[in-house]
């Protein structure tokens, strides 16, 4: 029996290692994007058994989406970070305009990707201003926090509308991008006019449980494991990147944005950030959408919506 005992002991504490072992990679892979140049992605459908297994065993590459070209007349602007990384935007001007919307794309994601959103904000008057946040699109970096250390680069954003003295700044962000701005008007105290969000997570663990719902993977405890060790990767305490705590900081309006078919956010986490939220808001929910563009997957509904809210 004894023997038993320790052999089942040593089998369970190999096993632990292995999984933490497996976890790590994916972790690492999870936060960072490749240059174009430095890895070749393999289409789902090329890939050997070989190609399958590394990619459960060690992640998947992902590379920096590049941006399309926009077909709007605009100015390149680089912000600089602390640490030395050019952010990249387009600023995109109207004539007589009632505002700017800063726009922040998700994880992932690239700020042409929101072009259509940006040109249905130009026609109500505002001027725009698209960012590519580190490690995405025509940004510098390749290590992605999930909006913990992002919020430096909204900041970056805001204080450049600021300068230029724009007195009707508006926030606008999708996915990632949503609950990065709701960190960053918590830790910067930045005080935009109104604050427009779509998908965004209630915590990171949140977001990893979403991330292996669509992988068809179980959530636990592999989403306990990929928190802690992403955030010990890449520098901070993971669990403490809750953006559903941080929306009590708000003082603007806002208007929260979600589908109801979205398998990465749920309703309880997206009504979370709804209580926690004093200002005046409002909730809009999308019947026929999931985690993607309400813009074009409920074109006239959306149109309607922010509208209203960017007009009250």
């Amino acid at each position: 029996m004894k023997k038993l005992l320790k052999w089942l002991v040593k089998t369970t504490l190999a096993l632990f290692l292995i999984l933490n072992i497996v976890v790590i990679f994916h972790a690492y892979k999870f936060t960072h994007y490749y240059e174009p140049s430095e890895v070749t992605i393999k289409a789902k459908e090329n890939k050997t058994e070989w190609d399958k297994t590394a990619d459960l065993l060690f992640g998947f590459d992902a590379v920096k989406q590049q941006n399309t070209p926009a077909d709007t007349i605009f100015e390149t602007v680089t912000f600089t970070t602390e640490k030395g990384l050019n952010i990249e935007a387009w600023y995109m001007a109207v004539d007589s305009s009632v505002g700017t919307v800063a726009i922040f794309h998700g994880h992932g994601g690239k700020k042409s990707a929101l072009l259509p959103e940006a040109a249905r904000f130009r026609k109500l008057g505002y001027n725009t201003l698209l960012v590519d946040f580190r490690a995405h699109g025509g940004s510098q970096g390749n290590t992605c926090t999930i909006g913990f250390k992002e919020v430096e680069d909204v900041k970056l954003a805001y204080d450049y509308l600021a300068k230029k003295d724009e007195k009707n700044i508006i926030l606008y962000g999708v996915s990632m991008g949503a609950s990065t701005v709701i960190k960053a008007i918590k830790d910067y105290a930045i005080s935009p006019a109104k604050i427009i969000l779509e998908m965004p997570f209630g915590s990171l663990e949140n977001a990893v449980e979403g991330r292996l719902n669509i992988m068809n993977l179980p959530p636990q405890p592999l989403a306990t494991l990929l928190t802690f060790w992403g955030g010990s990767i890449r520098g901070f305490w993971a669990f403490g990147h809750n953006p559903s705590s941080y929306a009590s900081a708000i003082k603007a309006p806002v208007l929260l944005q979600w589908g109801r078919l979205d398998p990465r956010v749920t309703e309880a986490e997206t009504m979370d950030i709804y209580n926690n939220i004093s200002t005046p808001k409002k909730m809009v929910v999308y019947e026929q959408s999931g985690h993607e563009s309400f813009c074009k997957k409920e074109k006239e509904k959306w149109a309607a919506e922010i509208k209203a809210f960017l007009q009250q």
